[in-house]
């Protein structure tokens, strides 16, 4: 049987709420429940809704992407989804990674064990791939991560080493010394099925030890990225006129939180408030930078996707499953 809850089972209501301010009560309502909605995976990343009505999400080390929709549960949307050689690969990460869509709806990846950012032109699984960036300077990507597109159609993307068969920086693979956070200019005007064009690849934020979640503010005047170690800490960089960056400033550190998980995917609604993976499951900060709450969720969190015709349900990637939550604030279509 296919992993995922079958289109007949009913939603599981798991984990707890803690409100640690009353601005809490304007996101969560008081009956509000976390729901585990599809489960049997191997650590999910990745989620992005599409208007179709149905959720696609990283199946990471069973190297795929999986599908979950309300009316027929879950399902594989594309096997493999990262990396593509004959050989094992000897490492435990071996699909895609974070998903978001371009402005013109396409399906863009990162390849994370194929150590590349790709789009898929189509919503078909087995139609064109265009691959948009897989070099900086010669020297091939670690492993990218997370991404956004942000100002002038350019995609964002962090490139830590997790998708490396060592998961180091001493993977003998690992051909730049840089963990970075880079832009792709003009990526949405990239030619279907066309080369990457190095050229346009710029490398924006090079001194994070682990770079990954990244997301806009509603406004895109700023930038925020995390990094997931040593240090549980999460970034924020002003956003230029012509989409560069400013000197970053730190937002939030979550270093002494012991609980398990630590910094991942990010998500941002429509009033600013940042939701992100954290110690102890979802995060909630808001603009100023204040920990307003978590959501306790019962699996190390990955990332988060905004979800259902309103946008108003987070979808949660966890560890083997995936939990949501109907909130009250719109988040940010991608």
């Amino acid at each position: 049987m296919v992993a995922g809850v079958a289109a007949h089972a009913p939603a599981q209501q798991m984990g707890r709420i803690e409100r640690l301010s009353p601005a809490m009560n304007k996101i969560v309502p008081a009956n509000a429940k976390i729901e585990r909605v599809a489960t049997g995976y191997n650590w999910t990343e990745g989620p992005v809704w599409i208007s179709e009505g149905y959720l696609l999400f990283a199946d990471i080390r069973n190297n795929r992407i999986a599908k979950w929709s309300p009316e027929t549960g879950g399902s594989i949307f594309m096997h493999p989804s990262g990396y593509l050689g004959s050989k094992p690969y000897g490492g435990p990460e071996t699909g895609s990674n974070g998903m978001t869509l371009d402005p013109r709806g396409r399906l863009t990846v990162a390849g994370h064990a194929q150590r590349d950012v790709w789009r898929l032109e189509t919503l078909d699984p087995h139609g064109v791939r265009t691959i948009l960036a897989d070099r900086y300077h010669g020297k091939r990507l670690n492993s990218p991560n997370d991404l956004v597109y942000g100002p002038h159609g350019a995609l964002y993307f962090t490139d830590p080493p997790y998708g490396l068969p060592h998961q180091n920086d001493y993977d003998p693979s690992k051909q730049l010394r840089v963990n970075g956070v880079y832009r792709i200019l003009d990526a949405v005007s990239h030619p279907p099925g066309a080369p990457p064009d190095e050229s346009k690849l710029q490398l924006l934020i090079s001194n994070l030890p682990r770079p990954n979640g990244i997301a806009f503010s509603p406004d895109m005047k700023y930038l925020y990225v995390d990094s997931s170690a040593p240090d549980k800490i999460w970034m924020r960089y002003p956003v230029k006129p012509d989409g560069s960056l400013g000197h970053g400033t730190l937002f939030y550190d979550a270093t002494n939180v012991l609980a398990p998980g630590g910094p991942d995917g990010m998500k941002i609604d429509e009033e600013g408030n940042i939701y992100v993976a954290g110690p102890g499951g979802v995060m909630i900060l808001s603009p100023a930078g204040k920990h307003l709450g978590t959501l306790h969720v019962p699996e190390i969190v990955s990332n988060l996707a905004w979800g259902d015709s309103d946008y108003k349900t987070l979808y949660i990637t966890a560890s083997t499953s995936v939990y949501r939550i109907r909130l009250k604030i719109p988040g940010e279509r991608p």
